[in-house]
């Protein structure tokens, strides 16, 4: 990720937002070449010279100080994950040598943690959306058409921005898709600009701009916003309509990783059927006669292909794995 050409399209995408009428310029009711403010609107704005704005926004300045950029944000109307956002993308960290990516897993407690909330849907993940780990509810509310114990093998590990934008049962999933997607993409450039040297994101973020037609035209409009706490709209393929309040709790060991857990109002439609997916995929462990047992985090090869799981044949909802979803790094 090239973050001078990232703060520069940022700057763009933001003026483009604001007409002069907007921030109280006059217009001359004139037909303006470019959408939005120009550059010297902006400038004369932020009370910064056109060329210091100019080098900014081509990527020629990389040492704006705080009170510059905190009037370009003020002028710009920025939100506060947009703000940050700016100052991550003007203050990029010192370049460091590039190194191929360790592979992430769950920790051991982690992983008990989650088995222990059997009647709660939660899934661990790393900083890029992949799954690390996930309970048997989890795995089933969100990709039960896909192998329990994947999160164990990064060759084919699931990851949940890939799935929403490649993979046709998570598209048919979300009742409102599109909203979806959209605050998906959001949260990854927040994550893409506190983490520009994060070569394996960059790599994600390739195959998506060059797979999915729809990722590409949406992170072209630089949208950023946090998203941790919200509602998410389901249609679930097995208990059918869901309605769920979900919470992305980040772990504070140093990993980035977090749990995103799922829950719904006591005696909601949405509660019932959530307890009737619990249900079910209880039911689909008993018939397998498995004995789930959490494993992985930093153990050896062995202790890592132990999972929380309801077994390793076809999940609850009867649905096939897409072929070739997973393969790759994300």
């Amino acid at each position: 990720m090239d973050t001078p050409t990232a703060l520069g399209e940022f700057l763009r995408t933001r003026r483009a937002q604001l007409q002069p009428e907007d921030v109280g310029l006059p217009s001359h009711g004139t037909r303006r070449r470019v959408p939005g403010l120009r550059r010297e609107e902006l400038a004369l704005l932020a009370g910064v010279s056109i060329t210091y704005y100019t080098h900014l926004e081509q990527g020629q300045s990389t040492n704006a100080s705080d009170s510059v950029l905190d009037a370009l944000a003020r002028a710009l109307r920025l939100t506060p994950d947009e703000h940050a956002h700016l100052l991550n993308l003007a203050r990029p960290p010192r370049a460091k040598r590039a190194q191929s990516p360790r592979p992430e897993y769950a920790r051991d407690t982690t992983r008990r943690l989650i088995a222990a909330m059997p009647q709660v849907p939660a899934v661990v993940l790393d900083g890029r959306n992949n799954v690390l780990a996930w309970n048997p509810l989890g795995h089933a509310l969100l990709a039960g058409h896909v192998d329990i114990a994947s999160p164990d093998d990064p060759s084919v590990r699931p990851n949940l921005t890939r799935m929403l934008f490649l993979d046709p049962h998570t598209r048919e999933l979300y009742t409102d898709w599109k909203s979806e997607a959209r605050v998906a993409l959001a949260a990854l450039r927040l994550v893409a600009g506190r983490n520009p040297e994060d070569r394996a994101l960059a790599e994600l973020i390739g195959a998506l701009m060059l797979q999915s037609p729809d990722f590409a035209s949406l992170w072209s409009k630089h949208p950023v916003r946090d998203c941790t706490v919200g509602t998410k709209t389901l249609h679930h393929p097995v208990v059918g309509p869901l309605t769920l309040d979900f919470e992305n709790l980040h772990l504070t060991d140093g990993t980035n990783h977090r749990m995103l857990l799922y829950s719904a109002p006591e005696s909601s439609p949405s509660d019932a059927a959530l307890r009737m997916l619990s249900s079910l995929t209880a039911g689909a462990a008993a018939a397998g006669h498995e004995n789930p047992e959490p494993g992985g985090g930093g153990g050896g090869p062995t202790e890592r292909r132990r999972r929380v799981g309801v077994g390793r044949g076809r999940p609850p909802s009867g649905l096939r794995p897409s072929p070739g979803l997973n393969r790759g790094r994300g």
